[in-house]
């Protein structure tokens, strides 16, 4: 039966953050230039230099804030911008003809922020021609305003050349760079398009003619790069491994190659489309080619129509072997391996962009249910183009369904030589699992409804047979790996995670540790709030395995972690910020007996073995992980850290954030506190803190003797002034602040309750002045004014001076 193509809706843009601006974008500008994010949920849209504002616009699908930028007229807009394929979260990096790049990024809070902004060329004199994002790695075609010797031709013809350094997520700056690798001296001005897997340099308008059908294709995973000629049919290929010093020069490898110099016309190329498969173009004809990795070029088809100049517009893409290309408002199906066309589809827009598929592992629930399609964006929505069954297809009965897959689950862990049939589960009964599943099934569950349960299962299934098979051809290795490490850790998840099970989620954790964690983040269903925390939407169940498992020794079995010391590990590695919210999500996630909330080490003490010994372990983290844990004794733990590094004002922060169920432990804080400040001065600026932090019910006469327990020793009598250079002494002003913190408000009524509460509620009046005259005892009938005062002072005498 022939295939029927079909297009599918998959949004009308209202779903996107900004769809106004959006579509204003898709159908007003033509060379806008559109990027998909490898999760598939971020659309970027960048407009060229030149364009009237804004000049960026990123849309997310569900909730999220878009970012949208826009530069004043004669001010330069970024040369172009990239998605980074980050796990943990969406991020994108700008950069401009100058060198300058920004990376943007979604951190813990909401909207997007600037992580970090550096210069690809700091030493100035260079311009950027073209750049690239290839697996981590930033790539640019830089021109060196100094020049080069000239070589067959004028002086900047070999004036270019190739640079790149990787990009890396981190906890502290958001993003780390690595320094920069030269890939290429002396050549001339190259375009720059990446593959998953390799990054293609083809010359471009301005490349000299003399070079100009040449391509080079480097391969980072194989670390070699490819010379090749598609027109004559030749190709070159050497070891490169920048890491390790090497280094290419354009004019000396082509002085070595001269049958690669033979006269050719340049390569007229229309539209350029790098693909799992290669390196697709389409030329002026309307002929696509697709150059392969190795530098062979074979031609794929031709299509009803060439391009009209260089003014019209086409996209190219594949999918399951067909090739699609939309040359104005025209969409062709070609077959890859033929080149017959399968069918040709009039669209109602001639503004049409070709999104590419998301990276193997970063799809959402939605995204798996188009897995294997096109997708289309316009004005008018997002599209999926894909092949749909025939009409009239028989589904098989519920019955069939599960002998077939039972047939494949045995026929893969079998040694059997013959094909295994369902007629053979069914009538000799050789295994009863599957005929008590149909019988249980017949009659209860119609077919339609037994293909929407299995559904995911048997999709998974397809799946991994499919990526195993890719993997054995050795097509795409790495984006397999990744794809069939979040599959094996899935699975894992849904065992009991002993023994062996747990021992290969810590090997695949240990080899692939972004994309183990990818799936950990989708399983747990994590999430940053607005207040720098996470939350999770996972149920109890995935958490007790998370969280189980505890082990009392110091050094795990074998090297074996359990789950949760896994996860720190790779949190450790991956995103150290991250690493104090999860343990207190997961304090809040535990349960009786899980590690959390039962016998064993507390959940905090487990990160902080993760971290290491003490004395070689981050700082920073360990802080974090003592204050965010809650328990008395670590938050003492903490703050004692930070009296040693006088730290002061954190460490009061620490204390004024403990809830009112914490009073004792307050007022331990507080007592350490008031320690300091009684030895010396340096608490001084921050006694408003400190009052606030004294507990409600402390007595004057209780503060006065903290502090005296802890007043340094004086070895000499007071002197009114310090000597240079020592430690001021604690002084009365400072003291009454604390001691009216500690006092009730207002004078009591009542007898007095310490022996200096007279002092708090001195009226402010002074005593009067005693009469001048020889020395005579003061007698408190001849001044009835003075009774109370020559009472309070006991007969003493006061003597005349003068």
């Amino acid at each position: 039966m022939k295939r029927m193509g079909t297009l599918r809706l998959l949004s009308d843009l209202s779903h996107f953050s900004g769809a106004g601006r959006l579509r204003e974008l898709l159908a007003g500008d033509p060379a806008v230039r559109v990027r998909c994010s490898p999760d598939g949920r971020h659309l970027l849209l960048l407009r060229p230099p030149g364009a009237p504002s804004p000049q960026l616009l990123v849309a997310v699908r569900g909730p999220g804030a878009e970012l949208e930028r826009a530069w004043p007229a004669g001010h330069p807009s970024p040369l172009d911008a990239f998605f980074l394929p980050w796990p943990a979260r969406p991020a994108l990096v700008l950069v401009w003809e100058s060198g300058l790049t920004e990376v943007w990024g979604t951190g813990v809070g909401p909207g997007w922020r600037l992580l970090r902004s550096t210069e690809l060329c700091p030493g100035g004199g260079a311009r950027v021609v073209a750049v690239a994002a290839s697996r981590g790695r930033l790539v640019w075609c830089e021109e060196r305003q100094d020049g080069a010797e000239g070589w067959q031709g004028s002086p900047a013809a070999f004036s270019h050349c190739v640079c790149f350094r990787t990009l890396e997520p981190s906890g502290e700056a958001g993003t780390n760079q690595g320094r920069t690798h030269t890939l290429l001296h002396h050549c001339p001005s190259l375009g720059l398009l990446a593959s998953r897997k390799d990054l293609f340099l083809v010359p471009t308008a301005t490349t000299w003619p003399g070079v100009s059908h040449i391509l080079l294709i480097w391969s980072p995973g194989k670390g070699k790069v490819m010379v090749a000629a598609p027109c004559l049919g030749l190709s070159h290929s050497q070891s490169l491994n920048p890491g390790r010093g090497d280094t290419w020069d354009f004019r000396t490898l082509l002085r070595g190659l001269p049958g690669l110099l033979s006269p050719m016309k340049p390569l007229t190329v229309h539209t350029w489309a790098p693909t799992p498969q290669g390196l697709l173009l389409l030329d002026f004809r309307g002929t696509v080619s697709l150059v392969q990795s190795h530098g062979g070029m074979r031609a794929v088809g031709t299509l009803q129509e060439a391009p009209a100049g260089l003014a019209g517009s086409a996209a190219l893409g594949t999918f399951h072997g067909t090739l699609a290309c939309v040359l104005g408002s025209t969409l062709e199906l070609l077959d890859m391996g033929s080149g017959q066309l399968l069918e040709r589809k009039v669209l109602s827009t001639d503004r049409v962009h070709l999104l590419a598929p998301p990276a193997p592992g970063m799809e959402d629930e939605e995204e798996l249910e188009t897995r294997g399609g096109l997708r289309l964006l316009s004005a008018l929505g997002l599209f999926r183009v894909g092949w749909e069954a025939p009409q009239g297809l028989e589904v098989p009965s519920a019955e069939d369904l599960v002998f077939e897959e039972a047939c494949e689950y045995y026929q893969r862990r079998s040694l059997r030589g013959t094909q295994l049939t369902p007629e053979e589960l069914r009538h000799n009964s050789t295994f009863r699992a599957p005929q008590a599943l149909a019988s249980i099934l017949q009659g209860h569950v119609s077919p339609s409804t037994l293909l929407t349960t299995l559904r995911a299962e048997l999709r998974d299934y397809r799946a991994l047979d499919q990526l195993k098979a890719h993997l054995v051809a050795g097509d795409d290795e790495e984006a397999g790996w990744i794809e069939l490490a979040e599959h094996e850790v899935a699975r894992l998840l849904r065992t009991e995670l002993v023994g062996d099970q747990l021992a290969q989620l810590n090997t695949v954790f240990q080899a692939l540790p972004t994309a183990a964690w990818g799936a950990i983040l989708r399983a747990l269903q994590l999430q940053p709030d607005g207040n720098g925390r996470l939350r999770s939407h996972a149920p109890p169940d995935v958490w007790k395995k998370v969280l189980g498992g505890t082990s009392t020794a110091k050094e795990p079995p074998n090297g074996i972690l359990p789950v949760f010391e896994l996860l720190c590990q790779c949190l450790c590695r991956l995103e150290p910020r991250w690493l104090p919210p999860f343990v207190e999500l997961a304090q809040q996630q535990g349960g009786p007996g899980w590690g959390a909330g039962g016998p064993g080490l507390p959940l905090y003490r487990r990160a902080l073995a993760v971290l290491g010994e003490e004395g070689t372990r981050s700082e920073a983290l360990e802080l974090e992980l003592l204050l965010g844990s809650g328990r008395p004794k670590a938050v003492l733990q903490a703050v004692g850290q930070l009296v040693q590094k006088e730290q002061w004002e954190r460490a009061l922060e620490a204390g004024l954030a403990l809830g009112p169920s914490s009073p004792l432990l307050r007022s331990e804080i507080f007592k350490l506190l008031l320690a300091e400040f009684a030895r010396h001065r340096r608490l001084d600026a921050h006694l408003p803190l400190l009052c606030r932090l004294c507990p409600p019910d402390l007595a004057p006469a209780e503060l006065l003797l903290l502090l005296r327990t802890h007043l340094p020793d004086e070895s000499e009598p007071p002197t009114p002034f310090p000597e240079p250079g020592t430690e001021p002494p604690l002084t009365v002003g400072l003291l009454r602040t604390l001691l009216e913190q500690t006092g009730a408000q207002g004078r009591p009524s009542g007898p007095v309750l310490s022996l200096y509460e007279d002092i708090l509620w001195d009226p402010g009046t002074p005593p009067p002045t005693p009469p001048r005259g020889p020395m005579t005892t003061l007698q408190a009938s001849d001044h009835p004014d003075l009774e109370a005062w020559a009472s309070s002072g006991q007969g003493l005498c006061v003597t005349d001076t003068g």
